[in-house]
C-alpha cells in the first residue's frame, strides 16, 4: 500500500471519529492533526490498537492506535460480550478493576467500570493504587469471573495498558484470549 493510499485510509478513519459522539477535546486534536500533522495522524489512525493475549498496551493519545477512553471502552465492551456469553448461567457476573499510578489510569479505570456497569456486570473498583497481585487475589476472593488492571508495567511513561484476567486470577490465556480478541474486533 502506498503512502497516498495509507493517508486516504487514515483520513477516512479520522473523519469517522469526527462524525461520532466523541468529546470536543478529542475532536480538536483530530482536526489539528488533519490540518497540521500528517505524520502524527498516520501514527494515530493507521491501525486499531490490538487487543493481544494480555490486553492492550500503547502510547496514550487520540486515535484508533492509541490508549484512550474510546479504545479502553472498546476493549471492555468486547470483554463484556464474551463474559456475558460464557457466564450466561449466572445471576450476577462480577469483575474487579485495579490501576497503577500511570497518567490516565484512574480515567481508564472509571471508563472500564462504566462499560461493565452498563452491561449489567458488577464492577469492584479499588479506591486507590494497587499492585497486580492484589487484583489476582481480589478476583478469587470476591468470586469474580474476570478482572482488569490498568498498567503499562515497564514501558515508558507515555504508555498505558489494559490487562485482562480470568476467574482464576491469572492473565487470560487460550482459548479465552482469542475469543475476546474476536469480540473486540466486532466492536464498531
Amino acid at each position: 500500500m502506498e503512502n497516498k493510499e495509507i493517508l486516504e485510509q487514515v483520513r477516512a478513519t479520522a473523519q469517522q471519529w469526527l462524525a461520532s459522539k466523541i468529546d470536543n477535546e478529542t475532536k480538536t486534536s483530530i482536526i489539528n492533526m488533519l490540518q497540521n500533522d500528517e505524520k502524527e495522524l498516520i501514527e494515530s489512525f493507521y491501525k486499531m490498537l490490538e487487543f493481544g493475549t494480555g490486553g492492550l498496551r500503547g502510547i496514550m493519545g487520540v486515535g484508533t492506535n492509541r490508549m484512550n477512553i474510546y479504545t479502553v471502552g472498546m476493549a471492555t465492551q468486547g470483554l463484556c460480550n464474551y463474559l456475558l456469553k460464557q457466564f450466561s448461567h449466572l445471576d450476577q457476573i462480577k469483575v474487579a478493576i485495579a490501576h497503577d499510578c500511570r497518567h490516565n489510569s484512574p480515567l481508564f479505570t472509571q471508563t472500564a467500570a462504566n462499560v461493565f456497569s452498563a452491561n449489567g456486570i458488577k464492577a469492584y473498583v479499588f479506591d486507590g493504587l494497587r499492585p497486580t497481585p492484589e487484583l489476582s487475589f481480589a478476583i478469587r476472593e470476591l468470586g469474580c469471573q474476570s478482572g482488569v488492571v490498568i498498567t503499562a508495567s515497564h514501558n515508558p511513561k507515555e504508555y498505558n495498558g489494559y490487562k485482562a484476567y480470568w476467574e482464576d486470577g491469572a492473565q487470560i490465556i487460550a482459548p479465552h484470549d482469542e475469543n475476546i480478541v474476536n469480540e473486540v474486533k466486532n466492536i464498531k
